[in-house]
């Protein structure tokens, strides 16, 4: 369970903090939803209480895990299909994960490849949804603005 004022992670959409906890009826059923405002892209996101860990929702990374995730990105890619379709999907799951570590890993792996080979439109917009659930973290985890937490990642791979 989750309190307001907590800040989470709702995969595959980012990092928030929870508003309030309100009463709503929907489909003629009452339920308690967990009304998460999202900065990065300022949405506001209702789930179900009862839902929570099916959703995958958790607690914002503490200080240990920013280190890694910054150690993650400046570590050499790891070797991916060179089948797209596969590649694609491998990405997605990770994503899909709610784990910010593999989403840094594919952060890492796509800004990787796109030095060297360049990306696919999908990929770079696979690449860019990543980059910003990865900083929505970073935001809400490190207390910085958007801005420098985007300039930081970007420095890992300088």
């Amino acid at each position: 369970m989750f309190n307001i004022g907590d800040k989470v992670v709702y995969p595959m959409h980012g990092a928030g903090v929870i508003e309030s906890i309100e009463e709503k009826e929907v489909l003629g059923e009452t339920k308690k939803y967990y009304v998460l405002r999202l900065p990065v892209g300022d949405m506001k996101v209702m789930i179900p209480v009862t839902n929570y860990k099916d959703v995958g929702l958790r607690q914002v990374i503490d200080g240990d895990g920013v280190t890694r995730v910054f150690r993650i990105l400046s570590e050499q890619s790891t070797s991916m299909s060179s089948n797209w379709n596969r590649r694609y999907r491998a990405n997605l799951e990770k994503i899909k994960s709610g784990n910010v570590y593999e989403v840094a890993e594919v952060v890492r792996n796509l800004i990787t490849r796109d030095k060297e080979k360049g990306l696919s439109s999908g990929e770079r917009k696979m690449l860019e949804s990543a980059r910003q659930i990865l900083i929505s973290e970073l935001v809400l985890a490190t207390e910085m603005n958007e801005d420098k937490t985007k300039s930081m990642i970007e420095g890992a791979f300088a």
